[in-house]
């Protein structure tokens, strides 16, 4: 029975899309998550730890030493590690766009200072043994980053540049967000451009998530450089899937099973993103399962040593179902089963 990959669930599809707006649904507790997470089973099988966004309300930036030191056991106490964090670095939580000016640019750098430090406690406190810290452009003005490509693209790789020193310091590395709504990471080609262009593969990688990825082939924010269009055969869709991950999984270093119905929306500052759905939707996309294995192919050589479940937007009265943590659970076992490997994770 294969150990490894770790099986993780991910926190904030309890904050994304929630908030105190018209027609939006409270954000789910850090403990609720928790705790659903901790009751799903597959078999004998649970979730073997969680990764996170460092932001409210599931954590607070200006948390002391002690206070991180106290969730770090609210979460070893349920059994669980803790694998990779996300950095808050989008205006308006402590971060600003790595495309903006110079002011904004460092309070990117602030977000990614507070994660290394955060990531350093939780290391200490004995629950993270994995993982990366999560980051993006933080710039949804795709059409803005558009009227001068090369000029964005080299000042987002600048941006990351900086970003990677301080990760490094800390011995973290940085997973760059492929998804469709973020400037210079909204298409397989733009992203590769512009981890090339960062040129630190030992510290700046690449973060796969199915649902996200999907959109990515179809050319959503980037028709030029689509990989299939509408009507496509089971033939066509894995070549293109080979052609994507074969460019892009050389540099992935975090990976997110994820389902997608083909559906993108809009939603504030975003242009378009994905829109996820549960495993089990009859009108997903994907055979996450087979689809996962294009990814993790030599995984461990990329330092991966957990995935994540990763579901957004999705009703509170689902999130608190306990069987939709157990079908997610279960497809996560599958994947294990299929592409994982035997072993240790290590510091």
């Amino acid at each position: 029975m294969n150990t490894l990959p770790k099986l993780h669930n991910a926190l904030w599809p309890g904050l994304v899309g929630k908030g105190d707006g018209p027609d939006m649904e409270p954000a789910i507790s850090l403990d609720q998550m928790l705790d659903l997470t901790a009751a799903a089973r597959c078999g004998d099988q649970k979730f073997d730890g969680v990764d996170s966004f460092l932001f409210l309300p599931h954590f607070n930036p200006d948390s002391s030493d002690d206070e991180i030191k106290a969730l770090a056991s609210k979460i070893g106490e349920r059994g669980f590690s803790l694998g990779s964090l996300v950095a808050p670095v989008w205006p308006g939580t402590v971060g600003d766009s790595a495309m903006g000016d110079d002011a904004a640019r460092e309070r990117f750098l602030d977000a990614i200072r507070l994660a290394c430090r955060v990531a350093g406690i939780f290391r200490e406190a004995g629950i993270r043994r994995y993982g990366v810290i999560r980051v993006d452009s933080a710039e949804g003005d795709i059409e803005g980053w558009g009227a001068d490509a090369k000029a964005n693209t080299s000042r987002i790789a600048e941006t990351m540049r900086q970003a990677a020193q301080i990760a490094a310091e800390h011995g973290e590395r940085l997973a760059l967000e492929g998804e469709i709504c973020w400037a210079g990471m909204h298409s397989w080609k733009d992203v590769l451009d512009l981890l090339e262009e960062v040129g630190q593969p030992e510290t700046v990688g690449f973060q796969a998530d199915l649902a996200h990825t999907y959109l990515y082939l179809m050319g959503y924010n980037a028709p030029e450089y689509a990989l299939l269009q509408e009507g496509y055969s089971e033939a066509e869709f894995y070549s293109a899937y080979e052609k994507m991950t074969d460019k892009l999984r050389p540099w992935t270093i975090d990976f997110h099973v994820a389902q997608n119905d083909g559906s993108v929306h809009g939603a504030g500052s975003h242009d378009k993103t994905g829109r996820h759905c549960l495993a089990t939707d009859p009108k997903g996309k994907l055979d996450i399962v087979k689809c996962a294995g294009y990814w993790l192919k030599d995984a461990p050589q990329r330092g991966i040593e957990h995935i994540c479940w990763d579901g957004c937007m999705f009703s509170n009265e689902l999130l608190t179902t306990p069987q939709t943590w157990n079908d997610i659970l279960k497809v996560m076992v599958d994947v294990r089963n299929a592409h994982g490997w035997s072993g240790t994770a290590q510091s």
